[in-house]
């Protein structure tokens, strides 16, 4: 991800943000592809996604604040700002949204192809996990735990956009989405090409810690509940489980990926 320019002050761009008085323009526009934009919103969310080259910003809206705290933080933005009232961004999100004065609309980032991922560190690989708080949390331990892409389903999964995004905490512009339309054949096709196949269950038949891990590790998760579907636990090389010491023997599946990815990193020697 690109640095913020240090060197320039805060600009919106020829003309300046506007500040015309009248109602914000939050009505959807659609790429030239036809695909509607992602929603992006809260200061870590919006100021990554300004900091990232790969993505396209199509429209931004500040308040005034927001607009005087990224000045003083010399973040520069890549398009012309609107200055809009907090009230409007509340009316576009909602009251609960905590969206710190900022909102962008934006082109998706790309999914890259499951081929081209990495063939080294740690892969998330999520089957069928559709709360978007619980996958931007996700995402956003892969970013701390430097995870080389997370796949998912095109079907039975959160857009990377709005609650996801705000989760993700910036994540969104870190760590690669790769979506795949079958999750089986895209495990299959990854342990033809080295990856170790983990599936994470507490009906697995071994304890997590104690697999002799090894690079390029693809850890897999399902949802809340339901667990690992019949089909991808007969696809994972190997299904274990986490231990816990505790009365309480399961974990949210987010803090779960955390627990999983500290376990596989310490293993692999990637925390040196």
């Amino acid at each position: 991800m690109a640095q913020h320019d240090r060197n320039q002050r805060f600009r919106g761009g020829k003309g300046g943000p506007r500040r015309d008085g009248g109602r914000p323009s939050f009505a959807r526009d659609r790429s030239p592809r036809g695909e509607s934009p992602v929603i992006l919103y809260g200061w870590h969310t919006v100021t990554a996604a300004l900091a990232n080259p790969r993505r396209t910003i199509r429209k931004l809206f500040l308040t005034e604040n927001a607009e005087r705290r990224l000045a003083e933080e010399k973040i520069t933005t890549r398009v012309t700002p609107e200055i809009v009232r907090p009230s409007d961004i509340d009316r576009r999100l909602g009251p609960d949204a905590v969206h710190q004065g900022l909102l962008a609309e934006a082109d998706p980032l790309p999914s890259p192809d499951i081929e081209d991922m990495p063939r080294d560190g740690i892969v998330l690989v999520l089957d069928q996990i559709t709360d978007p708080h619980n996958v931007g949390a996700i995402l956003r331990s892969a970013a701390a735990f430097a995870v080389k892409a997370v796949v998912t389903t095109a079907r039975h999964s959160p857009e990377a956009t709005g609650v996801l995004a705000k989760s993700a905490s910036g994540a969104l512009e870190l760590v690669p989405l790769v979506t795949v339309q079958n999750l089986a054949r895209a495990l299959t096709e990854m342990k033809n090409s080295g990856f170790m196949t983990v599936g994470l269950d507490s009906a697995g038949n071994e304890n997590l810690s104690a697999v002799a891990l090894q690079a390029p590790l693809a850890l897999v998760l399902g949802a809340e509940g339901k667990g690992l579907r019949q089909l991808t636990r007969e696809t994972c090389g190997i299904v274990a489980r986490m231990d816990m010491p505790g009365e309480i023997k399961s974990l949210n599946v987010s803090n779960a990926t955390a627990l999983a990815l500290y376990i596989g990193a310490t293993r692999l020697g990637l925390m040196t």
